[in-house]
């Protein structure tokens, strides 16, 4: 049978006219009218006026740092369980990241943790975080009310890493707009892409304008180059920018069957004893399902997530398994994590399941019946 994968780019029609439009203007650089255009989309669907479209979400969050004030030698707070990219950039900066567990309803940033963390760094260096870097977990907004009040009452700025989250909503505002920056990804598996790709959501036009002076190697306005400050190699191409224009238009429609395949989930697996089917804790959220995820419950599965993983990876069905917390990498052994073992008990127990928009549902229901076989077989 065809192979089921877990997320792959869903094209909606005009991706190669558009390209092959700025193959002929030539435009085929970073920079160009693809790239202003995709910016402009994406700040009418987000409902804000200042968005600049980059290489990456990991550009997006590393600029977003120097934004907010970040410096060599500072700490800065970050979800533990996460991707990598969430956290690299304070390194790149020569700062130290600080991490901090998650809650059980929303599996992001845990509110109550992040205040004992703040309070101890504060206790234990003389001085708070710099900055505090939350995240959208699979597309489910993180508790931002709680957040950003805790991070106001200490003055510390949220970046809001919401690579996972486009289309998604908190109380009614689009995540990527909830912190003082918020970054996005159009990587290959996200709800859109640019192939590869990224922007960062900033508050006002005067930050719009130096992120995008620092993006573009920091070049001074004169007729010879002349830099005052270190700049970086960070904009968007104007092809990629076109893919990104064609993909805008039918976001809206990814989103709800992104949302659709959730709802699948829920009901083919909501009588399965042992499966938990994540999903918006309240009304306040209103996930993309950027990703589709359960938990195993152990006592009643005996199957682990990655045996049922490599179950569905031998019929032809590609799932993953959890993040890994960052506080349990290698590369960060030596980072300060404050929590218990929330975000270790979901990677222990977790698997992502396919969720690409152009999956049908005969194949979303292909993956709960052989789910259901897995479990049928302990």
């Amino acid at each position: 049978m065809k192979p089921i994968k877990l997320s792959v780019p869903h094209l909606g029609g005009h991706e190669k006219m558009y390209v092959d439009e700025a193959v002929e203007s030539t435009w085929i650089v970073p920079l160009g009218p693809f790239v202003d255009r995709f910016e402009q989309s994406i700040e009418t669907y987000l409902n804000t006026s200042s968005v600049v479209a980059l290489s990456a979400g990991t550009a997006a969050i590393h600029l977003g740092l120097i934004m907010a004030g970040v410096k060599s030698g500072d700490e800065v707070i970050c979800q533990s369980m996460t991707f990598s990219a969430s956290c690299n950039p304070i390194v790149y900066l020569g700062a130290h990241p600080i991490f901090v567990d998650s809650e059980d309803e929303t599996w992001n940033i845990s509110p109550y943790y992040l205040e004992e963390a703040i309070l101890d760094r504060k206790k234990k260096t003389g001085r708070f975080p710099a900055a505090i870097v939350a995240v959208d977990l699979y597309g489910m907004p993180a508790k931002m009310q709680e957040i950003s009040a805790i991070a106001s009452k200490y003055g510390i700025p949220v970046i809001e890493d919401a690579a996972e989250a486009l289309g998604s909503t908190y109380q009614g505002k689009m995540c990527g707009t909830l912190g003082l920056y918020g970054a996005l990804s159009f990587n290959g598996n996200k709800i859109i892409t640019t192939s590869g790709g990224g922007a960062l959501v900033c508050p006002d036009e005067e930050a719009d304008k130096k992120v995008k002076f620092l993006s573009t190697q920091a070049r001074e306005n004169k007729p010879y180059y002349y830099h005052t400050t270190i700049g970086y190699n960070y904009r968007l191409s104007n092809v990629s920018a076109a893919i990104g224009c064609a993909q805008m238009e039918v976001l809206p429609e990814r989103v709800a069957r992104r949302r659709e395949i959730h709802k699948i989930y829920e009901t083919a697996l909501k009588d399965i004893d042992g499966i938990k089917v994540h999903t918006n804790p309240s009304p306040d959220f209103d996930s993309n399902f950027w990703l589709s995820t359960i938990l195993l419950d152990k006592s009643i599965i005996t199957r682990t997530p990655d045996e049922l993983r490599m179950f569905l990876l031998e019929r032809g069905i590609e799932t993953r398994l959890l993040w890994r917390p960052m506080h349990m990498q290698p590369v960060f052994s030596d980072a300060p994590y404050y929590g218990e073992e929330c975000s270790e008990r979901l990677f222990a127990n977790g698997l992502c399941l396919p969720s690409g928009s152009i999956l049908t549902d005969d194949e979303i229901r292909r993956v709960t019946d052989l789910i259901k076989e897995a479990v049928g077989n302990n």
